[in-house]
C-alpha cells in the first residue's frame, strides 16, 4: 500500500498569543506578556516583545506581512540563547495557544515530508500462438518517507526512513534489476517543491526511461528489514537543501496512548503529499503481511486516521507534532481501520540501521537484534489508568517458561518461572510490562553493552549478574 509529525509553525498575530519564557535581554524575574508588530523598515517587520518588568526589546522578520510565525520566533530564540532545544520543546514549553492548532502544526511538519518514486523492471509473460512471450520494462511505484536525522557536516548525509514495500517489489525480475529486486532508481519530492516521473524514451539497456526534472532528488538505498516493514534512504545533505534549505528532522516522541491524535501525511493515489487526521485506536495490534512471498506477523497500531494506496512510508505524528509510527498498511473493507509501525520499532531499526552503515564495517549492514534465548509467556494482562497523566496502559507479567542453554539469559543467570520486570542496560533501567518490550529493546543493543535483568522470584526481587554483548549474539534482520 501507498501510505503516509506534527509540531506547529503557528502565525502570532500582534499581541494575540502570551510567551511564559524570558528571551533575552531581561531578568530572569521578568517574562514575555506579548509581541506586536511596531513597525516596517523595508520588506521587514518589526516586532516589539513587551516583558513583565516594563521593559521591550525589539527583533525583524524578513516577509512578515502576516505576522511572525512561531517557527520564526524559534530560530529567533535559538540565536538570542543558544539553548538546546527541539521545536516543539519549545512551543511546548513556551507558547500558549488558544484553540485548535492543527493546521499550523501540519504545516512545520511538511518540512520533514517526502513523496517517493522507486523504479523496478519487471517481466510479464503473455501466451501467443508462438508461445509464452516475455516482455520486461521499468515499472514505477510510489510512497512517502520522513527525514529521520540531517548530518550537517560539509559531507554529511541526510537520512529518510520509509517502508521496505516502498523500495522492495517481489514482482521485481531481480537479473534484470541490478541482482535484488529492492529498486534499481529511487527519487524524492519535498512538499512544495514537487514533480513527477515522465517517461523519456528508451535508455540503452531498451527499458523506458523516466526524468524526474529539477525538484526531483536522488536517493540511496542504505538498508532494510522486510521484518519490520522499514528501510532507510539517504542523500547528501547540500544535495537535498539546494532545493530546499529549510528542510527539518522529524521530532521524536517519548511515547503513544489510545486516542491521541494522529496525524498521517503521505502520498495518496501518487497525487501529492497531502494530509490526514485520526487518533489511535488500538496501541498493539497484530496484523499480516506478504510483502516478499512469505506471510509475517506485525505489531502495528491501528488508527482510524484515513489512509489510500501511496500513503505507505509516510510520518504519522501526535498533537505536538512529534513522530509515533510510520504508515504501512490499511483495511480494504473499512477506511476507518488502517495501520502504522509502532514508534519502538521504527528508532530501533533505524537507529540500527544507520550505526551499521557508519561502523566502518563492510561485514555488516542492515538491522540486527539479539536472541536473549527464552521462551515467555504472559498473565495478570490488565489495563491501569493514571489519574495524575489522565492516561493509561495495558501491562503483563512476563514469564519465563524456559531457557536455553549457553545463551544470554542462561549466562545472566535467568531460570524457568522468573518474572520479568525491568532490563539494565549500561546502568539505565528501563520497565518490561509486555512481552514484546524486550524485542523492542533488543533492537537497541549493540555489542560491548552490559545488560542486566531485574526479575521477581520466589516473591522476591532479584538483579541477574550482567552479561556483556558480544557480536556473536547479533542477528540480522530479513
Amino acid at each position: 500500500m501507498k501510505h503516509t509529525s506534527k509540531i506547529i509553525a503557528a502565525t502570532l498575530c500582534a499581541g494575540v498569543i502570551a510567551l511564559i519564557p524570558v528571551l533575552s535581554g531581561c531578568s530572569s524575574q521578568a517574562y514575555v506578556t506579548s509581541i506586536a508588530k511596531s513597525g516596517t523598515d523595508g520588506n521587514k517587520d518589526i516586532y516589539t516583545v513587551y516583558y513583565s518588568d516594563g521593559t521591550t526589546s525589539e527583533f525583524t522578520v524578513t516577509n512578515g506581512s502576516d505576522g511572525v510565525t512561531a517557527s520564526e520566533l524559534y530560530e529567533q530564540y535559538l540565536a538570542e540563547t543558544g539553548e538546546d532545544i527541539t521545536y516543539s520543546e519549545f512551543l511546548e514549553k513556551y507558547l500558549t495557544f488558544n484553540g485548535d492548532n492543527t493546521a499550523s502544526v501540519i504545516n512545520y511538519c511538511l518540512l520533514s515530508s517526502l513523496k517517493i518514486y522507486s523504479e523496478f523492471v519487471e517481466t510479464s509473460y503473455s501466451i501467443g500462438f508462438g508461445g509464452i512471450a516475455a516482455s520486461s520494462d521499468v515499472s514505477v511505484y510510489t510512497g512517502a518517507a520522513v527525514i529521520y536525522r540531517i548530518d550537517e557536516d560539509p559531507d554529511g548525509y541526510t537520512y529518510l526512513v520509509t517502508n521496505y514495500h516502498v523500495v522492495y517489489d517481489d514482482k521485481a525480475d531481480a537479473s534484470l534489476n541490478g541482482g535484488t529486486k529492492v529498486a534499481r532508481e529511487m527519487y524524492g519530492y519535498l512538499y512544495g517543491s514537487e514533480g513527477e516521473p515522465v517517461a523519456s524514451g528508451r535508455g540503452d539497456d531498451g527499458y523506458t526511461d523516466y526524468t524526474y526534472g529539477d525538484y526531483g532528488i536522488e536517493l540511496e538505498y542504505v538498508g532494510g528489514s522486510v521484518e519490520n516493514d522499514l528501510a532507510v534512504l539517504r542523500v547528501k545533505t547540500a544535495d537535498i537543501k539546494e532545493v530546499n534549505e529549510n528542510i527539518v528532522a522529524a521530532d521524536i516522541a517519548d511515547g503513544y496512548y489510545v486516542g491521541e491524535t494522529a496525524i498521517a501525511i503521505g502520498n495518496p493515489e501518487g497525487n501529492g503529499l497531502s494530509v490526514t487526521k485520526g487518533v489511535i485506536s488500538t496501541e498493539n495490534e497484530q496484523i499480516t503481511l506478504n510483502i516478499d512471498g512469505t506471510l509475517r506477523s506485525y505489531r502495528s497500531l491501528r488508527i482510524d486516521t484515513p489512509l489510500y494506496s501511496g500513503n505507505s512510508g509516510g510520518g504519522l505524528f501526535n498533537a505536538e507534532g512529534k513522530l509515533i509510527g510510520i504508515t504501512n498498511a490499511g483495511n480494504s473493507s473499512d477506511q476507518n481501520i488502517n495501520y502504522a509501525v509502532p514508534l519502538e520499532i521504527v528508532t530501533g531499526t533505524v537507529d540500527n540501521i544507520i550505526y551499521y552503515a557508519l561502523d566502518n564495517d563492510s561485514s555488516t549492514n542492515g538491522a540486527y537484534t539479539v536472541d536473549f534465548g527464552m521462551d515467555l509467556s504472559s498473565s495478570g494482562s490488565k489495563y491501569v489508568y493514571d489519574s495524575s497523566t489522565g492516561y493509561g496502559k495495558v501491562t503483563e507479567n512476563v514469564n519465563v517458561t524456559s531457557v536455553i542453554s549457553e545463551s544470554i539469559a542462561a549466562n545472566a543467570g535467568i531460570a524457568s518461572g522468573d518474572v520479568i520486570r525491568g532490563i539494565i542496560i549500561n546502568g539505565e533501567e528501563s520497565e518490561v510490562v509486555r512481552t514484546f518490550n524486550l524485542d523492542d529493546i533488543a533492537l537497541t543493543l549493540r555489542a560491548g553493552d552490559t545488560v542486566t535483568f531485574i526479575v521477581e522470584r520466589g516473591g522476591e526481587t532479584v538483579t541477574t549478574s550482567p552479561y556483556s554483548i558480544t557480536s556473536s549474539d547479533l542477528v540480522a534482520l530479513a
